[in-house]
């Protein structure tokens, strides 16, 4: 089902990519290696991609948030896995879905996500750091307004739906005469399983992860989960091809993905209120909340303690440093009760 790939980002080693939080924190991966630097091959200009030692398939899925939820794979800190990843509806929605299909259209099974994984050594108080090392788009994808849901629902309540399909090699699509969207694809949903029995839905972010649609987690990227149970327990899903910041109807085009990720202990780097991420790039936190306002002020407040803690600024040097250089963006507006938001700094401020 796997068909073109498309370069999303510029390349970041495990190695690499850990590098300032180790820096930052005075703290160490555990276990693994830079496995990137002993394979051969990859993209041109950029590292190789590290040979996957394990493979998780599309139907190996959960789709709750729960301690209870067994391992499907257990491995060690520094372990490549390929993921295949089925579209957010499981299956609900196909190639030959019409507009019609939607009335039926079911809320239970969304967000079908490959795992989970655990992790030897993860405890609480550690990081996770997950290298997003390779995606592979699918032949497929579908767009949707479900009537109910989506930022405008109330102005919007006609269904739409709209399937496209892709081609090997393919990075934009047409969407009307004289429009093409870039394909930029990402897992909207990944994390760790939160401390919890009771079997939490998928929609909305947390402090595990979850449903943060945030379209930046892509190919190169590094993201940083608070390990909140042994084994960390991490999971993803929801795979997009194309967002936009916000994904103010709801859905992105939503379609299948093959991820190549590699799992990383940090220890006693955490805990951390919700994920950072890197890229060679920038650096950037997140805060959710229920409303904007609040997700904002909680992006700030994680940017400000990054900075302390890796930069050694007072709270005060650090809060109008993330003025002065801070850039805060909506992530996603619509899955409730909880609103993204994301603050980055460019590492150029820091000559590096």
């Amino acid at each position: 089902m796997v068909a073109g790939r498309v370069m999303v980002a510029g390349r970041v080693s495990a190695g690499v990519s850990l590098l300032s939080l180790v820096l930052a924190l005075g703290c160490a991966p555990d276990g693994g290696t830079d496995s990137a630097a002993e394979v051969p091959g990859g993209e041109e200009g950029g590292p190789p991609t590290p040979e996957p030692q394990h493979t998780l398939t599309a139907d190996q899925t959960h789709n709750r948030w729960s301690r209870t939820i067994p391992p499907i794979l257990t491995v060690e800190s520094g372990a490549v896995i390929e993921a295949y990843l089925e579209e957010a509806s499981d299956r609900q929605l196909t190639p030959e879905s019409t507009v019609e299909d939607l009335a039926t259209l079911s809320f239970d099974p969304i967000h079908p996500l490959t795992g989970p994984v655990f992790v030897e050594g993860a405890e609480p108080g550690d990081l996770l750091a997950v290298t997003l090392h390779e995606i592979e788009l699918g032949e497929w994808g579908w767009v949707a307004n479900v009537p109910g849901f989506g930022f405008l629902a109330d102005r919007f309540p006609d269904p739409y739906l709209r399937v496209f399909e892709f081609e090997p090699g393919d990075t934009s699509v047409g969407f009307a005469p004289g429009i093409r969207i870039p394909l930029r694809p990402f897992p909207g949903v990944m994390g760790v399983a939160p401390d919890t029995d009771s079997m939490l839905v998928t929609i909305p972010p947390r402090q595990n992860g979850g449903n943060m649609d945030d379209r930046d987690l892509v190919e190169g990227t590094t993201v940083y989960f608070p390990v909140l149970v042994e084994g960390a327990l991490f999971s993803m899903g929801d795979p997009h091809i194309a967002q936009g910041d916000g994904e103010v109807g709801g859905t992105a085009i939503e379609g299948p993905l093959r991820v190549v990720y590699e799992l990383e202990v940090i220890k006693g780097a955490g805990p951390i209120p919700s994920p950072h991420y890197e890229t060679d790039e920038f650096y950037a936190v997140t805060g959710f909340a229920p409303t904007i306002d609040e997700a904002a002020r909680n992006a700030v407040e994680a940017m400000i303690d990054y900075l302390v803690r890796s930069r050694d600024l007072s709270r005060q040097e650090a809060y109008q440093l993330a003025s002065m250089a801070g850039d805060l963006k909506i992530s996603e507006v619509v899955d409730v009760p909880n609103m993204l938001v994301a603050m980055r700094i460019s590492k150029d401020v820091f000559g590096n």
